[in-house]
C-alpha cells in the first residue's frame, strides 16, 4: 500500500477498530509518515505498561519511532539512595525498542522535580558537595547508556514562572530549584560542561514548558529563556538543541506569528528546536460530545504543529500516546475538576485515532 491510500485509510472512520480486533493491513503509524517526509516522532512511554498491556505496547510499535521514559529515566527512579543505581526501568524501555529498531531520547538528568530527598539535603551540604552529587550522577547515567541513547535532555525546567502564570515564582528569571540555591545559575552551564565531557557526540537538550501561548507570562518566559540560551551560546556551552514541551492549554491563546518568531530566534543562535512533550489540556467549558471536543482539540495541534513546522522543527514528541495513561487524566494537579476526563492525546481510550491523530498525520505529510 502506498504512502497516500494508506495514511489515508487510517484517517478515515475505518481505522477506529475496536480494542484487540486484528488489522490485517494497518495503515502506517505516525512515526513512518513523519519519517517519510523528513520528520520524526515518538512519545513518552512506561516501561510497566509496556510489559503488562498489549495493547499499549501495540499501539507504541504502530505510532512511536522515539520512545522517552516517562519516569524510568529521572534521578529518584535512577538514583533513589546515594551510589545506588537501578537501571531496570530503563533497561526495559531501551530493550523493547530495540528489539523494534526505534530510538530512545533520555530525560532528564538535572530537574527540581522527581529528586529524592537525601540529594535534596545534599544540595544543602555547600558547592563543593552539590557539584560532586550532580557529577556522579551524571557520569553514572551518561556512561551506563552512552551506547544506547544519543540525545538527553540534560537540563530541564529551570526558568521560573512569571507572574500571571500557574505557579508563579517571586524569587528571578531562575526557578528556586535545589540545584539554584547551591550553585546559583552557574549550575546549567556546569550540567552542560560535565555531560560534555562524558561523551563528545551526544546532544545536549535544555527542555522547559510555557513559551508557546500568546499570554504576557509566557512572553516573558520567552524572554528569560531566550536571553538563558543566548547568554549559554555566547560562552561557549555545550549546548546543542532547545526543548519545547507544548503542554497546550485551551483556554490559552495561541499565535502561530509568535511562537514561530520564537522558534526562529532561537534556531538563529545554532540550535535545534525539538518539542517534546506535546498534549493538549481542555477547557474548562468544553462542547457536549467527543466528536466535537477532539475537533476542537485537533484544530489547536494543527495549529501548533503548522506553525512549529514552518519555523523548522523536525521532531515531535506527545507525552504519551493513549488517553487512559494520560498524566492529564492520572495528575490531580491538572485534572479537570468537573470530573471529565481529558482527550488530549492522539489515541482515545480505547487506543483508537482520534481527530488529533488525523490532523498530526496531515501536518507531517503535508
Amino acid at each position: 500500500m502506498i504512502l497516500g491510500s494508506a495514511m489515508a485509510a487510517g484517517m478515515s472512520g475505518c481505522a477506529r477498530a475496536q480494542p484487540g480486533s486484528p488489522d490485517l493491513n494497518p495503515p502506517p503509524g505516525l512515526w513512518q509518515i513523519a519519517r517519510d517526509r523528513g520528520f520524526s516522532f515518538g512519545a513518552a512511554v512506561q516501561a510497566n505498561l509496556l510489559a503488562t498491556d498489549p495493547l499499549y505496547a501495540a499501539a507504541f510499535e504502530r505510532e512511536a519511532g522515539i520512545l522517552v521514559p516517562e519516569f524510568e529515566g529521572k534521578w529518584s527512579t535512577l538514583q533513589p539512595r546515594e551510589g545506588e543505581f537501578d537501571f531496570a526501568g530503563l533497561d526495559a524501555i531501551l530493550n523493547w525498542g530495540q528489539a523494534r529498531g526505534r530510538t530512545v531520547r533520555g530525560h532528564a538528568l538535572v530537574w527540581h522535580d522527581s529528586f529524592p530527598d537525601w540529594a535534596v539535603a545534599a544540595m544543602g551540604e555547600g558547592q563543593t558537595r552539590a557539584r560532586g552529587v550532580m557529577a556522579a550522577h551524571i557520569a553514572r547515567v551518561l556512561s551506563t547508556t552512552r551506547l544506547r541513547i544519543r540525545d538527553w535532555d540534560v537540563v530541564n525546567e529551570p526558568i521560573a514562572d512569571p507572574p500571571g502564570s500557574d505557579t508563579p515564582q517571586a524569587e528571578g528569571e531562575f526557578r528556586n530549584s535545589p540545584f539554584f540555591r547551591a550553585l546559583g545559575p552557574g549550575y546549567i552551564e556546569t550540567a552542560f560542561r560535565l555531560a560534555r565531557e562524558q561523551d563528545a557526540t551526544l546532544r545536549l537538550v535544555l527542555n522547559d514548558y510555557g513559551v508557546e501561548e500568546d499570554t504576557p507570562w509566557a512572553e516573558e518566559k520567552r524572554r528569560r529563556l531566550l536571553k538563558l540560551v543566548r547568554d549559554l551560546v555566547r560562552r561557549r556551552v555545550p549546548i546543542d538543541a532547545v526543548g519545547i514541551q507544548a503542554h497546550l492549554q485551551m483556554n490559552r491563546p495561541f499565535n502561530p506569528d509568535v511562537f514561530a518568531r520564537f522558534i526562529r530566534d532561537i534556531r538563529a543562535e545554532g540550535l535545534s528546536v525539538l518539542v517534546t512533550e506535546l498534549d493538549i489540556r481542555e477547557a474548562n467549558a468544553i462542547p457536549e460530545g467527543f466528536p466535537a471536543r477532539d475537533a476542537l482539540v485537533a484544530e489547536r495541534a494543527g495549529a501548533f504543529m503548522a506553525a512549529a513546522i514552518g519555523a523548522g522543527v523536525k521532531s515531535f514528541l506527545t507525552w504519551g500516546l493513549v488517553d487512559r495513561y494520560s498524566w492529564l487524566v492520572t495528575d490531580p494537579a491538572v485534572a479537570r475538576p468537573d470530573g471529565k476526563l481529558h482527550r488530549g492525546l492522539p489515541l482515545d481510550w480505547e487506543y483508537n485515532r482520534k481527530e488529533m491523530w488525523r490532523v498530526m498525520a496531515r501536518a507531517f505529510a503535508g
